[in-house]
């Protein structure tokens, strides 16, 4: 059997760059990741000279540990691709006092802003959405300003969720 990161080498030579991206964010990612930055790093000078290697290596520099979804990684390309300041991957949000509060799917920690990615769970299952209403309230409570997206921002390359975001991050006092 393969290894994960030899598989993602492998499919270099037919993946676009943004599947890459997406690939290894999931090799990294995840509450058990298959893989490290550093093996990433040594299947990606492994793979030189070869067909896609070129790909790969780009591909690797877009790559962050931590993502647990494509989603996530979808949209932080989406808005640094855009312009707009790359943001921490599931990063933990505090209130005024240092007190975790919650996890994050894309945070800009200097402005206080959140960006969320809200999946079909959120929106079928119960318990998930009174839990995120719960949640969210929480976070807002802490003065942090919450961005809400979902899969019609990302099916339609949304210029609305870059135009969201920016505003929030500008309405916090971020200058491009």
């Amino acid at each position: 059997m393969a290894a994960p990161v030899d598989v993602w080498r492998q499919l270099a030579a037919v993946l676009s760059l943004d599947e890459l991206i997406v690939m290894g964010d999931a090799l990294v990612g995840g509450r058990r990741p298959l893989a490290t930055m550093a093996e990433l790093r040594t299947g990606v000078a492994r793979h030189a000279g070869k067909r896609g290697a070129r790909r790969l290596r780009e591909a690797l520099g877009w790559v962050r540990p931590g993502v647990l979804s494509p989603r996530e990684t979808e949209i932080r390309l989406l808005l640094v691709r855009a312009g707009l300041p790359e943001p921490e991957v599931n990063a933990p949000l505090t209130d005024r006092s240092g007190r975790k509060i919650a996890t994050g799917d894309l945070v800009y920690r200097e402005y206080r802003v959140l960006v969320e990615y809200d999946g079909e769970q959120h929106r079928t299952d119960e318990e998930q959405y009174h839990w995120d209403i719960d949640r969210l309230d929480a976070i807002m409570e802490a003065d942090w300003r919450v961005v809400r997206l979902n899969k019609t921002h990302l099916r339609l390359k949304s210029v609305s969720a870059v135009r969201k975001v920016d505003t929030a991050l500008r309405d916090r006092g971020w200058r491009p």
